[in-house]
């Protein structure tokens, strides 16, 4: 580090500088990155965080070997960030129709009554059973999303509550003891990255890539996360899903903020943790040669794949699903191979939007023509999503064929994540549900169909 950054930071832990004071921390700027100061240190023991049985030394915990071993994983989805097809219940006991995400959850309720929810929440959707169970189905990774507002900072997250964090490092702990490996998603940015509901804000207009401040912020936020989960976890995501498709000043501000933020995760725990950066919407293709050797090392590209978000992909029919899934795998095996190891991070077998608020609380479904401005329909939504039990045979059948196709997809390079482990009312987004009801196998390598694509 040159002397005058060894200055300042002496100067700014040993005396109250008004550089200091004017904004209760210092921020560092080397080769274009942000460090934050005070620097993290382990929360105070709780019972959550220091009961004896969250011991990282576990006997099942082995590095992840990305050149031999395939990535097969869950995402821990409506845990940290809630949706509201994830978990309906949470929304509608707020009484508000207003209330679609987490910052109008903040805005229109009474604090304390939320915050009462959000701990019961935090401490009951997932539990240390599920992660046993994740480990018994076969799985070695998991993927857990996490709100900005949910990492400890010095800067004010009103109106989104704070408090997940703990709970956080304990399902850390949990996972590390089943020998499962770790990516902490950061899920929402300030300003929100894409305007979706689970980046924490459903805007028509997020600010997040052309506000410098924000970035600076989300750049602090990883800083930390690398300097307080370094030795804990296995890679980090820089943001999920940010918004490529908004046209090039948000274009550049992605590739810039993907360099920044793997330089400022080596610069706290060197190479030993992977960085995990996405394609922004713009296929993995578009990032050919970025991050690669020797410039980078261990990095991860993240694609996400669903059939369902547009009119000619709910047109298609059950066979022409199968074939799409077998288009995924040649492309993305050849960037794998020529570029960076590469996972689809999020994909799903469901093959319509009827799960109920999919397309956010109080919107319907463009299958069944119920989605605004929708003219088309496709179909009557019954049998199709909710609960098992309204599932045909054939239908189980298609959805373990489309679930095998997809992993395949997957494995013909790093891996696969399935979004998610579970829900409380679409049994055909959840990988527990899927287990229960026989479309997905207790052992993943397990095909019941093999060579679909050939």
């Amino acid at each position: 580090m040159p002397s005058y950054l060894i200055f300042l930071l002496a100067t700014c832990l040993l005396a109250s500088t008004p550089l200091c004071e004017a904004s209760q921390k210092c921020r560092l700027r080397q080769r274009g990155l942000t460090a934050q100061l005070p620097l993290p240190t382990s929360p105070a023991p709780d019972p959550i965080t220091s009961a004896p049985n969250n011991s990282l030394n576990s006997t099942l915990w082995r590095p992840f070997d990305f050149s031999t071993t395939k990535v097969r994983g869950v995402n821990l989805g409506g845990w940290f960030v809630l949706e509201p097809w994830i978990t309906p219940s949470i929304f509608q006991a707020t009484n508000n129709t207003a209330v679609v995400d987490e910052i109008t959850l903040g805005q229109l309720t009474d604090y304390n009554t939320t915050q009462k929810m959000l701990q019961n929440h935090w401490a009951t959707w997932y539990t240390e059973d599920d992660f046993v169970a994740i480990r018994n189905a076969g799985l070695n990774w998991v993927r857990i999303p996490l709100g900005y507002w949910s990492v400890p900072s010095n800067e004010s997250v009103a109106p989104y509550h704070a408090g997940a964090y703990p709970f956080f490092k304990q399902a850390v702990r949990w996972a590390r003891q089943q020998g499962i490996h770790v990516i902490v998603d950061l899920h929402g940015a300030p300003g929100s990255q894409n305007g979706y509901d689970n980046s924490g804000q459903s805007t028509p207009n997020p600010v997040w890539g052309i506000n410098p401040q924000n970035v600076s912020r989300t750049l602090d936020i990883i800083g930390y996360l690398a300097t307080d989960l370094g030795n804990q976890i296995d890679a980090i995501e820089l943001l999920n899903e940010p918004a490529g498709f908004r046209g090039t000043q948000w274009l550049d501000t992605i590739k810039q903020f993907w360099q920044s933020g793997y330089d400022v995760v080596r610069d706290v725990v060197g190479l030993n943790v992977t960085v995990v950066i996405e394609d922004a919407f713009q296929g993995v293709q578009s990032w050919e040669g970025f991050l690669t050797e020797p410039g980078a090392s261990n990095v991860l590209m993240d694609t996400h794949e669903y059939q369902i978000f547009d009119n000619s992909q709910l047109a298609l029919t059950w066979d022409q699903h199968i074939s799409a899934g077998c288009t995924l795998g040649p492309p993305l095996a050849s960037f794998a191979q020529s570029s960076i190891w590469a996972i689809i991070g999020e994909w799903s077998i469901a093959i319509t939007d009827c799960a109920k608020w999919l397309n956010g609380r109080g919107v319907g479904a463009r299958w069944d023509g119920t989605y605004p401005g929708q003219t088309q329909v496709f179909g009557n939504c019954s049998g199709l999503t909710g609960n098992t039990s309204t599932f045909s045979d054939d239908y189980k059948s298609f959805l373990r064929k489309y679930w095998e196709v997809q992993v395949e997809a997957g494995e013909s390079a790093t891996g696969w994540i399935f979004w998610t482990w579970k829900t409380e009312s679409a049994d055909e987004w959840s990988y527990q549900k899927g287990l229960e009801g026989g479309w997905i196998p207790q052992d993943p390598t397990n095909r019941m169909f093999p060579n679909l694509c050939s």
